[in-house]
């Protein structure tokens, strides 16, 4: 009787220590292994972090300069952080270990010099291989352990893609085993190499368009993966198999923005779907719109327009129903704006510092307006726009437009050269 009491004891402390530890790992452990986050929607799965801040932020566990220039934002994976910048007129990625420090640099290619200098593209990361692309459009895999360049492809000059005035600044999609790119112009708009030698796989249909500054989505549909995506003029979904075209809009005749009827769309927030519907927005007072896919995923239907939450380049959010976001009132102000999932209603409108970014992490929305660089943790509740805690980044130079990300219990912030990593966690919980 002894013996399987003493057994029955420590199968219970085993057993406690067994949960206790994969309840710590359920709170924090969540990489964010590429733009936007894990499913490319602002949204984290972590729990146990800070509900409130202290009055000068939540603790810095370490920040480092010497990133190079750019606006791009970091991505996580087992604890590794992955940031690419522009140095003179190279792109870099860098991994940075948990405790800042730099473990490797690898030149990716040649960055975007011209309008708004800097590297915009946030690293993918899935397995050991991070796959990036240069602000010229040169895409690279690279060995998360060694930082050595696997292989490389100059996409954009290989498949003539066409840009706008502000260059590349999508960042690549990994689906099953391909890296997806949207080159645009006059011989194809979307491709698809193959991940593990940077062969081509397909490439769809040309739109004869040229690119957005809009990163591809993943949609799981009528038993299909369509990727969906914005050039300048077009939404449009292309099956992941092979490439064909099943859909397309033509979002710049939807409406006329009033800030400058004669100049062209300029698409940046990436697409949200949800159960079957489709959310495209974009600033400089154009309009958002609501679009139902079929039941095969072959065709998409209008549902709405709206010119509340015209979003210029911060993201939104989707957050039990609302669509939390800021909009763009010129290039130096915007409003934080809640609208309606299924009707467009807005919600509310409330002014704050300026527009920014946003993401969402525990209960919480995580706005970091762009003016200032204040950050502020905003309950998210379609009837006001509530802060609970703010505090200023202080370090880094130039606008605040690089989103953050969250990890591990983590907040990180890149401003300029400089990234900066939070401690988040809340000890008690």
């Amino acid at each position: 009787m002894r013996l399987k009491k003493f057994y029955e004891i420590v199968f219970i402390f085993l057993f406690s220590v067994i949960w206790i530890t994969a309840t710590a790992i359920r709170a924090y452990a969540s990489d964010w292994p590429q733009w936007r986050g894990p499913q490319r929607n602002g949204k984290s799965s972590e729990t146990g972090l800070l509900k409130t801040w202290p009055e000068q932020g939540p603790r810095i566990l370490w920040s480092i300069d010497g990133l190079g220039r750019g606006h791009s934002s970091p991505s996580v994976k087992d604890n590794i952080v992955y940031a690419t910048g522009m140095i003179d007129k190279t792109d870099y990625l860098q991994a940075i270990g948990p405790e800042g420090k730099i473990l490797w640099k690898v030149p990716i290619g040649k960055g975007w010099f011209e309008a708004e200098k800097g590297v915009r593209s946030t690293p993918t990361v899935e397995g050991n291989r991070i796959y990036v692309i240069s602000g010229m459009g040169e895409i690279s895999c690279i060995d998360a352990r060694k930082g050595e360049t696997v292989w490389t492809v100059p996409a954009f000059e290989k498949f003539q893609g066409e840009y706008g005035q502000w260059g590349i600044a999508e960042s690549l999609l990994l689906v099953d085993d391909k890296v997806i790119y949207t080159p645009a112009g006059k011989e194809t708009t979307m491709v698809a190499l193959d991940q593990n030698s940077g062969q081509t796989k397909w490439t769809s249909e040309s739109l004869t368009d040229y690119t957005g500054y809009v990163s591809p989505i993943l949609i799981r549909w009528g038993g299909k993966e369509v990727i969906a995506n914005v050039t300048a003029n077009y939404i449009f979904g292309v099956d992941c198999r092979d490439g064909k075209m099943l859909w397309k809009y033509r979002y710049s005749d939807l409406d006329t923005p009033t800030w400058h009827p004669d100049a062209p769309i300029i698409n940046i927030p990436t697409p949200l779907f949800h159960q079957g519907n489709l959310y495209v927005t974009s600033g400089y007072d154009h309009v958002g719109v609501m679009f139902r896919l079929s039941e095969d995923a072959s065709e998409i239907e209008f549902l709405w327009k709206d010119a509340t939450l015209d979003c210029h380049h911060g993201g939104v959010v989707l957050v039990d129903g609302y669509v939390y976001g800021s909009n763009w009132i010129d290039n130096a102000r915007g409003n934080w704006v809640c609208i309606e999932w299924k009707t467009g209603k807005t919600e509310y409108e409330k002014k704050w510092q300026t527009k920014g970014s946003i993401i969402f992490a525990d209960g919480k929305l995580y706005c970091y307006e762009e003016r200032r660089g204040i950050m502020a943790l905003v309950v998210p509740d379609p009837k006001d726009f509530v802060i609970d805690s703010q505090f200023r980044v202080e370090a880094g130079e130039g606008p605040h437009w690089a989103h953050p990300a969250i990890s591990n219990g983590i907040l990180y912030i890149r401003h300029g050269d400089t990234l900066t990593a939070y401690d988040i966690k809340d000890p008690v919980r």
